[in-house]
């Protein structure tokens, strides 16, 4: 697969605390150049990067994020907020501790009221594989389906581990007809996105640097 077929599967990503405007700057500037899918950035940046860029580049952000432990009602304002200031794509983070207590009409009912408040754009469901059992996932995976929300995210990137091909396979499985996969976390080559690609994935958040890929 060439560099530019990826390129369109990728949320191109820096969500790093330090992230400077040049960070974020050269980051979009590379992801025009690639076309990428989108660029997933921190909430604070979208309305400058919305601004600066326009209809050049398409926003994705993250709400709940790392942690998940938000109250709903906070995600909900995020979404909106987020929306208003320009960004197409939110990435969502389910509450783990709701996860672990086994709690899944809530965090289906968490996951529609973020669908309603984002109406119109993609909500990606971030469910952080590296601290649910197989039987949690598959949990989550009805938690999403239910919900409403267009994709299945593995990771935040900021969890103990990233994507792993095994849970891509089981979200295959589990999932809804109409929910895609996005993997993310610890993606950093050519041969890593094309397996996670021709395991099911449709997105990758990938923050590697073009240049480090090799056709």
């Amino acid at each position: 697969m060439k560099i530019n077929e990826i390129a369109r599967h990728i949320d191109y990503t820096q969500l790093k605390a330090f992230a400077t405007w040049d960070d974020i700057k050269a980051l979009c500037d590379e992801a025009i150049a690639h076309e990428t899918a989108s660029v997933c950035i921190p909430p604070s940046y979208v309305r400058p990067v919305h601004q600066a860029y326009g209809d050049k580049i398409r926003i994705c952000t993250v709400i709940g994020f790392p942690l998940g432990y938000n109250t709903t009602e906070t995600k909900v304002f995020e979404a909106r907020k987020t929306i208003e200031e320009g960004a197409e794509e939110v990435d969502m983070v389910v509450n783990i501790g709701d996860v672990k207590m086994h709690h899944w009409d809530k965090i289906t009912d968490e996951i529609a009221a973020i669908r309603k408040a984002s109406k119109g754009k993609i909500l990606k469901v971030i469910v952080e594989t590296c601290y649910d059992t197989d039987e949690e996932k598959v949990q989550l995976c009805r938690c999403v389906t239910e919900g409403g929300a267009d994709y299945i995210k593995t990771s935040t990137g900021f969890g103990t581990a990233g994507a792993a091909l095994e849970d891509i396979k089981l979200f295959v499985s589990n999932i809804g007809p109409d929910v895609k996969i996005k993997a993310a976390g610890g993606i950093r080559t050519k041969a890593d996105m094309e397996a996670f690609l021709d395991a099911g994935c449709d997105r990758i958040g990938a923050s590697a640097k073009f240049d480090s890929l090799k056709d």
